[in-house]
């Protein structure tokens, strides 16, 4: 998490600074030759994941209301008064880690965790949080207030899940007979109108031929997507063969889903573990039978999950990392 670190005296600099040796971050103080508190809040919002304002909670409020836009890309705002006494989540407690940060403070500088959230309020089960601890994206954000709601009037949610869950389910929390009867579900492939969790666990592997644009990749990429009732948004990182990293389209097709694109020659992609679907035209051309389903088990450290499909010149694999979801990580 990149954070960054406001502070408006000498008291509260000294904290922001101590704070920041345990949890890394640029401590700024506003004003006082430094950046106004509108300069600084414009640029912090947007280029870290967690604000720390060490001062008063109106201040911080007033600084950043411009720019609140959704819980789902804000990112987690913290405040801490300037003797360290209580620690505050004031934005994105839970899909941006806030609540956590906010504990995380406390535990530093002594302070109380005021912690508002209703379902922390009444020690229930946050199905937004549990979500951020297993790195899944949220599809459909404005559908956790009927999950959350159902909770707090006491009536139970039924879950769905393609992957085993670890542990007990959290009191309120039983499992639905079929996809379409949850009302909230763990997948990468989402339908119907459950509130959907799609784990971040994917590596795309990539072959292609040489000066393929990355509107032609993209085109690919969504018809992949379609067929398998895939949701892009489960593709963490991709992969290919060294020979393609120069290939343009390639780093502005990845570039543009902010994918981290790793290569491999064709001696370390022999030796991916597992079966491939070999191509006697690939091996004449890379020297290794298959590129997308070796790179992405190489870059997964995981198995495949979407064997080699090819078209328009393109070739797309699915391998997924090793994934362990458990209903404990809040407990």
């Amino acid at each position: 998490m990149s954070r960054a670190y406001a502070a408006f005296t000498e008291t509260g600099l000294a904290l922001a600074e101590t704070l920041a040796r345990a949890l890394p971050g640029p401590v700024t103080r506003c004003g006082h030759g430094g950046p106004s508190l509108a300069e600084w809040t414009a640029a912090a919002f947007a280029q870290n994941e967690a604000l720390i304002f060490v001062g008063a909670v109106g201040i911080a409020v007033r600084a950043i209301a411009p720019f609140c836009r959704s819980k789902a890309s804000d990112p987690a705002v913290v405040v801490v008064d300037e003797c360290g006494h209580f620690a505050v989540p004031l934005l994105s407690g839970h899909l941006g880690g806030a609540n956590d940060l906010a504990r995380a403070i406390a535990a530093l500088c002594g302070a109380v965790p005021v912690i508002t959230t209703a379902t922390d309020a009444h020690g229930l089960f946050a199905v937004d949080e549990w979500a951020r601890h297993h790195n899944c994206q949220v599809l459909e954000p404005e559908r956790i207030k009927t999950v959350s709601g159902k909770l707090l009037a006491g009536e139970p949610v039924s879950f769905w899940s393609e992957f085993p869950i670890a542990g007990p389910a959290p009191a309120g929390v039983n499992a639905a007979p079929a996809p379409e009867a949850a009302d909230f579900a763990l997948t990468l492939s989402p339908a119907g109108n459950a509130l959907h969790l799609t784990p971040r666990i994917g590596v795309l592997g990539i072959g292609c031929r040489r000066g393929t644009t990355a509107e032609q990749l993209e085109a690919a990429f969504s018809v992949f997507c379609a067929a398998h009732t895939l949701a892009p948004q489960c593709i963490a990182a991709a992969a290919s063969i060294d020979l393609k990293q120069n290939e343009a389209g390639l780093l502005a097709f990845c570039a543009a889903h902010r994918w981290g694109l790793s290569f491999f020659s064709a001696e370390a992609l022999q030796t991916a573990p597992g079966s491939f679907t070999p191509s006697a035209f690939v091996r004449n051309v890379t020297g290794v039978d298959n590129v997308c389903e070796r790179a992405a088990v190489l870059a997964s450290g995981g198995s495949i999950h979407i064997p080699k499909q090819a078209g328009g010149g393109v070739t797309f694999a699915l391998a997924l990392s090793p994934f362990a979801p458990d209903w404990r990580v809040l407990s």
